[in-house]
């Protein structure tokens, strides 16, 4: 029996399941979360654009998914040296087509969300929309993938934290103020983070496909020295947040979390290709519990 075979789902809704990786789906949550939390604590909430907007977030990132699995496929970077999870087209177990299908019917689906939200936020929030949407295609995909083109990092902030995290606020209060954009900021690092992770990972077999990431252009040390930077800066963001006033004073219990970095930080040092796997895990709980200190902290 192959080795493919053997971590083969045991059903087409595994498959699918699989294919979707719910593990990263805390990263569409999350930003939405703090905005929506952050809006709360400015006595500004509404339940259905912000529930909107984290339906359109999760779509988003399901999409995406479906995307880079197709198209890293195509591109041959998920080859037999992949050291992360198995993708669904690389094994066999989905064609190539039946992603990019299920992809489109994902950005439609946020299509008809966006619908109702640019109702809510008017153009700004339309803007964002699109923009989103064509990222999210962009990502590895077509003429010029962000990823393939070092780009992934600047990407990730833009949309899986400032973008995000503002366009929640924004569709609460009508305005973007200055806390909105310090926990977007740092929220996007947190999930940046992991895609360092990712990438110093796959350093080697991105370097044979021509995916020039950050970490293939400047080196593993700059890529381990980007993870720390990373993970500190979000503090640096809220305490300024909180000297300014710009955000709530229950922000401060993200510093819960801070030791968790610390862990992150320290065990990312010598570890090399699939031993990062964990590590992935391990940023992906360190940007939910920051996330979640900061919610909880603006509800008190």
């Amino acid at each position: 029996m192959s080795a493919n075979s053997l971590s083969k789902p045991q059903s087409r809704v595994a498959v699918w399941v699989s294919a979707l990786r719910p593990a990263t789906l805390l990263a569409g949550v999350a930003p939405v979360m703090v905005g929506a939390s952050l809006a709360w604590s400015h006595e500004s909430f509404a339940w259905l654009p912000s529930l909107a907007a984290l339906a359109g977030a999760l779509l988003i990132q399901v999409a995406t998914n479906f995307i880079n699995d197709y198209a890293d496929h195509r591109r041959g970077a998920d080859g037999v040296d992949r050291l992360g999870p198995p993708r669904a087209a690389s094994q066999g177990w989905l064609s190539p087509q039946a992603l990019l299908r299920a992809a489109l019917f994902c950005l439609l689906l946020t299509a008809f969300i966006g619908v109702y939200l640019t109702a809510v936020g008017g153009l700004p929030i339309l803007l964002l929309g699109l923009a989103s949407l064509i990222c999210a295609f962009a990502y590895t995909a077509g003429p010029f993938p962000l990823a393939y083109l070092g780009l992934g990092d600047i990407f990730v902030i833009a949309f899986f934290g400032l973008g995000a995290v503002c366009g929640t606020y924004f569709l609460n209060l009508g305005r973007v103020g200055l806390g909105a954009v310090l926990a977007g900021f740092a929220v996007g690092c947190l999930a940046t983070a992991i895609l360092v992770v990712n990438n110093l990972r796959d350093a080697l077999s991105d370097a044979k496909v021509e995916k020039r990431t950050l970490i293939v252009r400047f080196g593993d040390r700059f890529g381990r020295i980007e993870h720390a930077v990373l993970l500190l800066l979000p503090y640096v963001f809220i305490a300024y947040g909180l000297v300014s006033d710009a955000l709530p004073l229950g922000a401060g219990l993200v510093l819960l979390s801070a030791p968790l970095a610390l862990r992150e930080i320290h065990l990312l040092k010598t570890l090399q290709g699939a031993q990062l796997n964990p590590r992935l895990g391990g940023a992906a709980r360190l940007e939910f519990v920051f996330c979640l200190c900061f919610s909880v902290g603006c509800l008190l």
